[in-house]
């Protein structure tokens, strides 16, 4: 699956989301709506991870998915 479905359905992916990343609240993901970038930002933010470890987070979830 590529990013553009996930973005496209973000409500749908949302809970995925979640249940990857507890720390984030409903309202981060709100925030996010389906925007990569600001999901890797917080998830630095909650976690307290480098941008990189945040996109190979991401890259890894995405390729399950």
């Amino acid at each position: 699956m590529n990013w553009d479905q996930i973005e496209g359905n973000w409500e749908q992916f949302k809970g995925k989301a979640q249940q990857q990343w507890g720390k984030l609240t409903n309202d981060d993901l709100d925030v996010v709506k389906g925007n990569r970038h600001e999901l890797a930002g917080r998830i630095q933010e909650r976690y307290g991870k480098a941008k990189e470890e945040a996109e190979r987070e991401i890259d890894a979830w995405l390729s399950r998915h």
